[in-house]
């Protein structure tokens, strides 16, 4: 296949990754919205103080699945149907979930509205990264997907403003339904990939997951581009969402508020996502911008753990500078679509971030459920083994990853 796609900064392509902006602002607004309301949400439930964590952790792990699931089934249908398919489709059914959110009554109706809200958000990245990716040239191609995520991410500054300003956590999840219909609107002007409309043409079998499984080569592929990713749920999932908790274990009088923790950590995550699409930009490396995102996050880890963490101030001081360190996720799913023809590329890159997502609930077992209730471990104690690990398996992964910058990504998996 030749490459016959516009790759120039026309109007269609500008409107194009400011329509992925505004669509990954809205994802990560609902996305992060239980990690800034859950204390209250959860008290308003009547759920006791000393199950909060365990009933945060079941309620996340729900939503999380329903990424999982979302990812596979939105992945398919980018690369049967079409990318624009899945943003259509994702956005109508997480607006609805979230709404519906802002009504429920008891733990198991949250859990399921999540659950459901995961499903739907879980097509939101992948498709509109696949999409922007394919339009925009590869000499362009990083930093106009660290654009598009390093001004999502701002989502989770709204959630926590709304929240502030008003104390409603129900409408905290109206809103996001309501913005989720506006950018629906939006979106009717977007034009599908170029690159999937020849494919599109041809007889070449599409979406086909099973392939990433069965075929080596792919296989090794797939899962290192979900390990090199899974540090940056750790911080986001454990060390901020649970940034109340830990600081009281660090400093006894603490008042932390982690929904603030949460704004100031997707604060960092914006400036973090952009900075890593300059360094590659910069090395024509995207593997060397990862290790530098990896040593931040050994460093700022290091921080949150020490006793130098010992005031309120200091915590969101780190959790800032945590958030910036995990802006890595634009390189992340840029990765996954460089790495994988376009017959499956939609398939790849939607169901990799979401296989990332979907490690959290592995992680809450090991650090929640066996460090800390099995071994009897401190929640300090606890967080430091599973980000060894966790940040371990990760650099090894990265060490074997393919270097993608140079990749042209007008082909396909035969």
């Amino acid at each position: 296949m030749t490459q016959t796609m516009d790759n120039g900064m026309n109007k269609s392509n500008r409107f194009l990754i400011l329509v992925a902006s505004l669509g990954y602002f809205v994802d990560i607004y609902d996305l992060l919205i239980f990690s800034i309301v859950r204390e209250p949400s959860l008290k308003s439930l009547l759920v006791p103080d000393q199950d909060i964590v365990s009933v945060s952790s079941k309620i996340i792990n729900w939503q999380m699945l329903g990424l999982l699931i979302g990812g596979i089934v939105w992945g398919i249908m980018g690369d049967k149907k079409g990318r624009l398919s899945v943003l259509f489709g994702s956005i109508v059914l997480y607006s609805a979930a979230n709404f519906a959110t802002g009504y429920v009554q008891t733990v198991d109706q949250y859990a399921w509205g999540r659950f459901i809200g995961g499903i739907g958000l879980a097509g939101e990245l992948g498709a509109g990264i696949t999409l922007v990716s394919e339009m925009t040239s590869k000499s362009k191609r990083g930093i106009m997907t660290s654009f598009v995520v390093g001004v999502g991410v701002f989502g989770a500054v709204l959630a926590y403003l709304i929240f502030k300003f008003t104390q409603d956590w129900r409408l905290c999840y109206k809103v996001g339904g309501v913005l989720g219909v506006l950018l629906l609107l939006l979106r009717v002007s977007v034009s599908e990939s170029l690159l999937f409309k020849k494919v599109d043409q041809t007889n070449i079998e599409r979406g086909n997951i099973w392939m990433l499984f069965t075929r080596k080569e792919l296989l090794r592929k797939y899962l290192l581009a979900i390990i090199v990713g899974i540090p940056s749920w750790y911080i986001v999932g454990i060390l901020i969402t649970l940034s109340n908790r830990f600081a009281l274990e660090l400093n006894p009088s603490s008042t932390l508020v982690a929904g603030a923790c949460v704004m100031y950590g997707y604060i960092g995550n914006a400036i973090g996502d952009i900075t890593v699409g300059a360094i590659s930009q910069y090395y024509k490396s995207r593997k060397k911008a990862l290790y530098f995102m990896y040593i931040m996050c050994v460093l700022t880890i290091s921080f949150y753990f020490s006793p130098l963490n010992n005031t309120d101030t200091s915590m969101y001081v780190i959790c800032f500078f945590l958030g910036y360190a995990s802006g890595f996720w634009a390189i992340i799913i840029t990765m996954g679509a460089e790495h994988f023809g376009t017959n499956l590329r939609a398939t790849a890159a939607t169901t990799i971030p979401n296989m990332i997502r979907g490690s959290l609930p592995l992680m809450n077992l090991l650090f929640n459920n066996y460090f800390l209730k099995s071994l009897h471990w401190t929640m300090i104690k606890s967080g430091i083994v599973t980000a060894l690990l966790v940040l371990g398996i990760a650099i090894i992964a990265l060490f074997f990853t393919e270097e993608t910058y140079h990749k042209d990504l007008d082909y396909v998996e035969e």
